[in-house]
């Protein structure tokens, strides 16, 4: 269902997990015999999914069982592309119409190298007004959800302490999960946020290091915990596994031996089945180990597909947790 926003709307009732596109795409995926300089490359038949990172974990939550409304804004063709592409898949969604463009992103794979380019286009530039909409949309609904999402990259247009606002509209009991990276981050580290779900570079690149031993990696982290207003770190490293550090507990999970059909939305993926499992009351570990199953789930399918529910819960069984022993924060 689409609904779009307006002042004084009556929005959908009692939306458990929410999530926040600031800056959508339409992804398009295809493929090629093989990349080359200068030649006219003779493409596969283009795949289009609705894309951005709070719109890809809603896709992921949809596909394990549970709803989320989906806030994002959209313009022009592209944007009617992205809303039908998400009601395709059947995810609820309140839209903020917009006056430029709805980005597109373009995913290739290389048939002979089997390497992926992705090519990641500017966002459409919002106005304040377009932004405030967002916003309006995050504060009317959050009082009775659960989880807030706020997920992706800022377009041309937004404030550089937009997800700080994102946290401080976010009324009532909802747990505020933000995953960007960057100078985009820190401004909702210091307003209070649930749960940040970097990537090693990200979060070497926030903690001020470029060490990644199992040691220097919860220094690192208490040394965050104690700085910021963060309750969770769920750090992801790809084949290496992931790592989640509380005040309390250091957990740490083994990765999936995976050969890659695909790279695209393995971090949206990982979250989205994270927060599918903390969303029905279940504890860290087990958030842990399905995050780390849908990341390597997505890593099965072609472009830009994301997990399937089957593939996660196949891959849980073979993820281990073990608490890091002596640890606290």
């Amino acid at each position: 269902m689409i609904e779009a926003t307006a002042p004084g709307r009556v929005l959908p009732a009692d939306p458990h997990i929410v999530t926040l596109t600031i800056n959508p795409a339409v992804d398009i995926s295809t493929s090629v015999g093989k990349m080359a300089p200068f030649t006219k490359m003779r493409c596969a038949e283009p795949h289009r999914d609705p894309g951005g990172g709070g719109i890809n974990v809603a896709r992921v939550l949809k596909r394990l069982g549970l709803d989320a409304t989906a806030v994002y804004p959209a313009g022009g063709a592209t944007g009617q592309t992205l809303t039908a592409l998400i009601e395709r898949e059947d995810v609820r969604s309140i839209v903020t119409p917009i006056a430029n463009d709805t980005r597109e992103d373009i995913t290739v794979f290389d048939e002979t190298s089997r390497e992926q380019f992705r090519l990641v286009f500017p966002g459409a530039c919002l106005s304040e007004f377009e932004w405030r909409q967002c916003l309006d949309a995050i504060a009317r609904l959050s009082p009775q959800a659960g989880f807030v999402v706020a997920s992706g990259s800022l377009p041309p247009g937004a404030p550089a302490d937009f997800y700080g606002r994102v946290v401080r509209a976010s009324k009532g009991s909802a747990k505020v999960i933000v995953d960007t990276s960057g100078a985009a981050l820190k401004p909702a580290l210091e307003a209070g946020v649930y749960l940040i779900k970097p990537n090693l570079r990200e979060f070497q690149e926030l903690a001020g290091t470029s060490r990644g031993d199992e040691f220097s990696l919860l220094e690192a982290g208490r040394r965050l915990l104690e700085g910021y207003r963060i309750e969770i770190i769920a750090l992801s490293m790809g084949p290496d596994g992931a790592l989640l550090i509380t005040r309390d507990i250091a957990l740490r999970a083994n990765g999936l031996a995976m050969d890659p059909v695909s790279v695209s939305g393995a971090g949206d993926s990982f979250l989205g089945a994270m927060l599918s499992r903390l969303a029905n009351g279940d504890g860290l570990e087990s958030a842990l180990r399905y995050g780390v199953a849908g990341g390597s789930a997505a890593l099965l399918s072609a472009g830009t597909g994301l997990c399937l529910g089957a593939d996660v819960h196949r891959l849980a069984s073979s993820v281990n947790v073990t608490t890091i022993a002596g640890y606290h924060a």
